[in-house]
């Protein structure tokens, strides 16, 4: 992405999208989403390398921001080379594969996403599309081939066993497959039902 995308959202907003590696004093900057479930602050991969990712690649890590610069959304993506089809790990393979690579100086033909995140005051307006659609354009100005996103359904809290059966129009061009052991979520015995708000 040569340079920062603007775009209008249904309100009338301004938002501009630009790369951490444009935009190095806004690499972490935080963006109120309204909390995440609790059940995915408790992904060890996570934990270990997720930050990492707006030091590492910074060309595929993004932030949109307002006319007066507040930080309303974000989209972090990692980049790594092929390895054919998508691993049976998931989200987490693909993550030690991405961090793997570059440590060793492999270079990347992929990139793969890793989150969206939008401010809670504008969700329901396409800003989570504008950003895929960025983090794609993003990807391929690096020369990489594919971007990869895994996807979770919405409220999966509420619905543990509920799995992604679309995907919304204009989003994705291809639905690969789905992953079962995409991210593992670990804490003491007896936690998971609290997390999930289900009874014990």
């Amino acid at each position: 992405m040569p340079a920062a995308r603007r775009i209008e959202l249904p309100s009338g907003q301004l938002l501009e999208i630009s790369t951490v590696a444009e935009r190095p004093e806004l690499a972490g900057a935080e963006v109120d989403v309204a909390g995440w479930p609790e059940f995915m602050r408790h992904n060890r991969v996570s934990e270990a390398y997720f930050w990492q990712t707006l030091e590492t690649f910074p060309t595929t890590c993004l932030v949109a921001t307002t006319s007066d610069g507040v930080v309303v959304g974000d989209a972090h993506a990692v980049q790594l080379r092929s390895r054919g089809e998508l691993p049976a790990g998931g989200w987490e393979q693909v993550v030690v594969w991405a961090f793997a690579d570059a440590r060793r100086g492999l270079e990347p033909d992929v990139a793969c996403a890793l989150n969206i995140s939008v401010a809670q005051d504008l969700q329901g307006q396409g800003v989570a599309g504008h950003l895929l659609a960025a983090l794609r354009d993003a990807a391929a100005d690096l020369g990489l081939g594919q971007l990869h996103a895994p996807v979770r359904p919405s409220r999966k809290q509420l619905e543990p066993v509920r799995r992604c059966r679309s995907t919304p129009p204009g989003l994705a061009r291809t639905v690969c497959r789905s992953i079962r052991g995409s991210g593992h979520m670990s804490g003491p015995v007896g936690r998971s039902s609290a997390w999930l708000r289900r009874p014990g």
